[in-house]
């Protein structure tokens, strides 16, 4: 084995232009495919990550009746659903792969309803009551201010915070600590704002981006979930958000979280109640489809160009066999059985396929770093594909050679040693 390998080398050596003239089609073949590749996957993630919240993986569980979102904004608490107990959100954060598990109630505020106000001017916008892990979970910073603490929930002080929509409409630059909001008739003191920490990977660089992606409510204004009942005369269920150890681990986890919360937080199934979280990995699955189908035209388009590389190498391999007559003669009449001969050739058109596999790697993971640079593209090196684009190419060295081995191992050795 090794023998042949130094044969091998020693005969790609021995005429080195040619030899790289015919790895010339592999070395584009693999290339263009390394290209495709990484560009998809680079797009594939951006999408991923984009779409998901930045990087935070949080997966969002909300009560549904029949296939739409229970609204308590107009509708009202739901009969038959229990409020989630502690108890329950601790199982929640014991999920595998889950980082934490938070519960928040939610309501949307508009000019109709004037549940929120601050010196006679209503707030549009969002109201959540939130727990004490709820900012953590969700990928949220404090700005300034200081955070809930647990004394807040326990003696259910009336304290806000605002994220930065909610602090530019009610305060503009002015800073809103120690103002004072009223929340259907309640004093609540601002005591700090919030910000949700965004991926630094992505930028935000067109309208289509920015309607998609940025917030365009009014803001939001944050209690705590412990005052949510003080303000709203009732207790209600909550939301829950789970914060998974990885994007591939969020829609497992949100199914394991729907099962929980329907078995144990509904007690009346004559309302079709159910819980369902909102599955963001399939939605980055949906949109890396439409993107998919042209990109498999291109894989088809560059696995073109190593059939032609592959036919190339079969074409050298074959006047390598002419060449080589007399030398194979030579060695089938001292007693080189036609196994080693073959062997011989099949071995010499796989290490040349695979050294063009190895170039064509280098220069495809070289091109996408380019075209990356070059025009602002994503892009992401595959190493599983690495590794298959060589093996494949040495693939192709066995399969388009064995044409010409079998034809030097049939060589009968008399006329092989006649052949001037």
């Amino acid at each position: 084995m090794f023998e042949n390998i130094s044969l091998a080398f020693q005969g790609i050596w021995g005429h080195k232009m040619r030899s790289f003239l015919t790895m010339l089609g592999i070395i584009i073949g693999i290339a263009s495919i390394i290209t495709i590749v990484s560009t998809i996957k680079g797009t594939n993630d951006q999408i991923k990550e984009s779409l998901i919240g930045a990087g935070t993986n949080a997966v969002t569980v909300q009560l549904y009746q029949e296939n739409y979102t229970y609204d308590m904004t107009y509708q009202g608490p739901p009969a038959g659903v229990l409020p989630i107990t502690e108890e329950t959100r601790q199982a929640l954060a014991d999920l595998d792969n889950v980082r934490s598990a938070s519960l928040y109630c939610f309501r949307r505020i508009d000019s109709y309803n004037g549940t929120v106000c601050y010196k006679n001017t209503a707030y549009s916008g969002e109201l959540y009551g939130v727990d004490q892990y709820y900012f953590q979970t969700n990928g949220y910073r404090l700005s300034y201010g200081r955070d809930f603490l647990p004394e807040d929930y326990a003696s259910f002080h009336k304290v806000a915070l605002l994220d930065a929509g909610a602090a530019s409409l009610l305060f503009g630059s002015t800073d809103p600590r120690g103002e004072t909001l009223e929340i259907s008739g309640e004093p609540f003191t601002v005591i700090g704002v919030v910000d949700r920490a965004k991926s630094s990977d992505f930028a935000i660089e067109t309208y289509r981006d920015y309607t998609m992606y940025a917030d365009t409510s009014g803001g939001k204004i944050f209690i705590p979930l412990a005052d949510w009942p003080l303000v709203f005369r009732f207790d209600e269920p909550q939301c829950a958000v789970l914060k998974a150890a990885s994007t591939d681990d969020m829609t497992r986890i949100g199914q394991q979280a729907e099962d929980l919360l329907t078995k144990t937080q509904i007690t009346d199934t004559s309302g079709n109640f159910a819980y369902k979280s909102d599955d963001l990995m399939k939605q980055a699955a949906d949109i890396q489809k439409l993107s998919n189908a042209t990109n498999n035209q291109l894989l088809w388009i560059a696995g073109i160009s190593l059939l032609v590389g592959g036919i190339g190498v079969m074409n050298i391999m074959l006047v390598t066999v002419t060449e080589r007559t007399r030398e194979i003669g030579l060695k089938k009449a001292i007693g080189a059985r036609k196994r080693r001969i073959l062997w011989q050739f099949l071995t010499e058109a796989a290490a040349l396929t695979s050294i063009g596999g190895i170039l064509g790697v280098a220069a495809g993971v070289g091109l996408s770093r380019f075209i990356a640079s070059a025009m602002g593209t994503p892009t992401a090196v595959s190493y599983p594909a690495i590794a298959v684009a060589v093996l494949f190419s040495m693939l192709i060295g066995v399969i388009f050679g064995m044409i010409p081995a079998v034809k030097a191992s049939n060589l009968n050795p008399i006329d092989a040693l006649r052949r001037e």
